[in-house]
C-alpha cells in the first residue's frame, strides 16, 4: 500500500491530469472501475468550467458563452486549483483569457474581465472603520508614515472606458449604438455589502493612492505621484482620503506592517 502522500498525489494525478497509472492497480470493484474514476474527472472539470463561467458573467455577455467556455476548459486543465475556496479559483482567468487566438480580435478583453473579478470580488468585502486621527504619525518621520487604504479598494489602470462597457451590462442598458476607443483610464473601485462603484480618477491621484495601497510610505507615495502629475497636490490627496472613508489606520515605519 503506498504512503498517504503518494496515493493522495495519485488521485490528484488520475482527476486533473487524466494520468491513471499510480492508482490504476488500486482500483476494485464493478466491471470496469475506471468508468467510475471517469466520473470523476469529468465532474471536476465541469464543476470548475462552470465556476468560472458563473464567475464571468459579463465577459460572457461580451464576447459570447463559446469563446469563454472554451478558454475554461483549457485554463482547468493548464491552471488548476492551488487553494481549497472554489470562490478564489480563477484570478488568473482574464489574462489566460487575453491570450487564446479566438480573443485577438478583442483586445481589451482581458482587462474587462479583469475588471469584473475584481468588482465581483470587492462586492463581498468588508468596509473596516475608518479614521481620520492623523496624531499618531510623528511630525519628524511624516515621510516614512503610512496610511493604510480600505481592503475593499482596489486600483486599475485601463486601457479602454471599460468602466463605461461594464456599466452598460450592470445596469441592463441597450443603446442603440456604442463606440469603444482607446484611452488611458484610471480606476478606483470600492465595494462592500454587495455594492460596488467605480470612480474614475486623474493619473496623479490615481498614482498615489495606488502607492498607498500597496504599502509605500507617504513620501514615496507622493514622489510616484508627482512623476505622474507635476500638479499633484499631496495635502489635498489626504485630506480627501480622510474624507471619503478610505483610511483605517496611520502610523510610522514597522509598525504598520502587520496592517498591510
Amino acid at each position: 500500500m503506498p504512503a498517504l502522500a503518494d496515493l493522495q498525489a495519485g488521485v490528484r494525478s488520475a482527476v486533473v491530469d487524466g494520468d491513471v497509472s499510480a492508482v490504476a492497480p488500486l482500483l476494485r470493484g464493478g466491471g470496469d472501475a475506471r468508468r467510475r474514476l471517469a466520473v470523476h474527472q469529468r465532474h471536476y472539470a465541469t464543476s470548475l468550467v462552470t465556476a468560472l463561467l458563473d464567475r464571468f458573467p459579463a465577459t460572457v455577455w461580451l464576447v459570447g458563452s463559446g469563446l469563454v467556455m472554451d478558454a475554461a476548459r483549457a485554463f482547468v486543465r493548464e491552471r488548476p486549483p492551488s487553494r481549497p475556496c472554489i470562490a478564489e479559483y480563477g484570478e488568473d482567468f482574464p489574462s489566460f483569457l487575453s491570450t487564446r487566438p479566438a480573443a485577438s480580435d478583442v483586445p481589451y478583453l482581458g482587462q474587462f474581465a479583469e475588471l469584473e473579478w475584481h468588482l465581483s470580488r470587492l462586492a463581498l468585502a468588508i468596509e473596516l472603520p475608518a479614521t481620520s486621527d492623523l496624531s499618531p504619525l510623528d511630525p519628524a518621520h511624516i515621510a516614512e508614515s503610512r496610511l493604510v487604504i480600505q481592503p475593499s479598494v482596489h486600483y486599475l489602470r485601463v486601457d479602454w472606458a471599460l468602466d463605461e462597457l461594464i456599466s452598460l451590462y450592470l445596469t441592463d442598458s441597450q443603446p442603440d449604438s456604442y463606440s469603444l476607443d482607446p484611452g488611458d483610464g484610471w480606476l478606483e473601485l470600492r465595494g462592500a455589502r454587495g455594492q460596488v462603484h467605480m470612480n474614475r480618477m486623474t493619473r496623479g491621484g490615481f498614482a498615489f493612492r495606488a502607492a498607498l495601497a500597496a504599502g509605500a510610505a507617504l513620501s514615496d507615495a507622493a514622489m510616484t505621484a508627482v512623476e505622474a502629475d507635476p500638479a499633484f497636490d499631496a495635502g489635498q490627496a489626504v485630506t480627501s482620503l480622510l474624507s471619503e472613508g478610505l483610511v483605517i489606520a496611520v502610523g510610522s515605519g514597522h509598525e504598520m506592517d502587520g496592517q498591510l
